[in-house]
């Protein structure tokens, strides 16, 4: 396999779940298994622990009914070996697999009792250290249903081929016949518990691959299931960015994880069509639009080269003033829609329009002025909520009979509010959001107005959704339109 097809099988999201998923298994189960193993043999020692005690309780009892040394009844030493140890680390009794051999543990209630006559110096020390002896171990007289056991592990070697056996081991305090104390020691042998713990883990090894096997081939066959929907619109999607954005990526038709991709998929196409169609629509428009005075001063200028005395100026300059504001527009739209953010300076709306209405020059009818004596303060460019003011009074003078108002106020909730109304023949309601669309013109506008382009509203509701404002047509007071433009004021 070549080393780039190795990278890009390892970095697939299928194998990484798999392995990740199969590691997991593979703690998870291990865990597991040395718990079970643990549990097991804990269980396993606690019985044979159990079977040792009842066994040394049972020689206790029967040295208790006054029974002699040689004639008890020991159980097998195979499997329960049994020893009665003196204090002084004499055997008194044993089976007869054990008959000769030391004793089998050196723990028990009377051990320390040993080590400490060993140590003695005369007879009151010896009487002294007996009475201690009664405090620090049961009493040998004392009931053997009742007294406490200990426990401990040894390795012994009781007739057999196979070495030395772990046993269990219990030892318990009692009196010998004579009223000599003694600990009876009783085993349980191992083997049986170490032989299932061995089982069980042999069991557990030899099932451990298969089950991660299985494990690993299921989760490489769930991830490629539930995967291949995304491979199918990863694939679609490849074929639509080099071709027609009008196709759609496959719907799983569930409502998880990859639905909703694919549902989000879909939209995003959607508006990346819609906007494409959009920009194919505003760059045949501007053509169309550049063509008439392109077209136009074209014409005056051959006509010019021809016959120098035709020259007619008025025109060459409409023409190319119509072409300067195109232009303008143009670059000011492709700014808006690049998503050029408008600057975030202190706009005091009541100054901006006294300034901006003061310096016009041309209008064909009057402007009438109504501002608050206080200011009314927005955030956003100067210029461009100038250039909204200027086209909105333009296309107001356009349509206008005789008079043209403007009007800067605060509303009841305390936004700031810019309306130019006119007294014209206003715009049929169907028509209200269409005309803010780019390079739409009304028939009346088309008749009236033979320099526009149709794109001076696009540019104010564009601006005046870029400061967080809002734009709308309603009947003006005179009888003509009134646009009313809202926006947050600044404090």
């Amino acid at each position: 396999m070549p080393e780039r097809s190795k990278r890009a099988w390892w970095r697939s999201v299928r194998t990484r779940t798999t392995v990740a998923a199969t590691a997991v298994v593979a703690v998870a189960l291990t865990a597991a298994g040395l718990t079970v193993l643990a549990v097991l043999r804990h269980n396993l020692v606690h019985s044979a622990e159990l079977q040792a005690e009842t066994t040394a309780r049972d020689v206790a009892t029967q040295l208790a009914s006054g029974a002699d040394l040689a004639r008890l009844s020991l159980p097998d030493a195979e499997d329960r070996p049994v020893q009665i140890v003196s204090i002084d680390r004499r055997v008194l009794a044993a089976a007869d697999e054990l008959a000769g051999k030391p004793p089998m543990a050196d723990f028990g209630p009377l051990a320390k009792a040993s080590e400490d006559r060993d140590d003695e110096d005369d007879e009151d020390d010896a009487e002294d250290e007996g009475e201690s002896d009664d405090d620090e171990s049961p009493s040998p007289s004392a009931d053997p249903t009742t007294a406490d056991a200990e426990f401990g592990d040894v390795r012994l070697t009781v007739d057999t081929e196979d070495g030395p056996q772990p046993f269990r081991v219990a030892a318990l305090a009692v009196t010998a016949p004579g009223g000599q104390p003694a600990t009876v020691y009783a085993g349980s042998s191992l083997e049986t518990a170490d032989s299932a713990v061995a089982d069980a883990r042999q069991a557990m090894l030899i099932g451990l691959p298969p089950l991660l096997a299985l494990v690993a081939l299921v989760t490489w066959l769930v991830t490629r299931r539930a995967l291949r929907p995304v491979e199918a619109i990863r694939r679609q999607l490849a074929e639509i960015m080099d071709g027609d954005l009008s196709r759609r990526v496959p719907e799983p038709g569930s409502r998880d994880e990859i639905g909703r991709l694919a549902t989000t998929t879909n939209a995003t196409l959607a508006a990346l069509e819609e906007s494409g169609e959009r920009q194919r629509r505003f760059i045949a428009d501007a053509a169309h639009e550049l063509r008439s005075p392109i077209a136009s001063l074209r014409t005056q200028l051959e006509v010019t080269q021809a016959h120098p005395d035709l020259l007619e100026l008025d025109g060459l300059i409409g023409d190319t003033i119509r072409l300067e504001h195109l232009a303008a527009d143009l670059l000011l739209l492709a700014r808006l829609d690049a998503g050029e953010q408008p600057r975030a300076d202190r706009v005091d709306l009541t100054v901006l329009v006294r300034d901006e209405l003061e310096h016009r020059a041309g209008d064909r009818v009057a402007v009438e002025i109504a501002t608050p004596e206080d200011a009314v303060a927005v955030t956003g460019s100067r210029t461009q909520l100038a250039r909204v003011l200027g086209n909105l009074v333009d296309n107001a003078q356009r349509h206008a009979a005789s008079i043209v108002r403007v009007a800067v106020q605060r509303s009841a909730d305390g936004r700031a509010t810019l309306s130019v109304g006119d007294d014209g023949p206003g715009v049929p309601p169907a028509d209200r959001e269409r005309i803010f669309q780019r390079f739409v013109r009304l028939d009346d506008a088309r008749s009236r107005d033979e320099g526009g382009a149709g794109l001076g509203l696009a540019i104010v509701r564009d601006v005046v959704e870029r400061h967080g404002g809002a734009i709308r047509v309603v009947d003006g007071t005179a009888g003509g339109a009134c646009f009313v433009v809202t926006l947050p004021t600044r404090v």
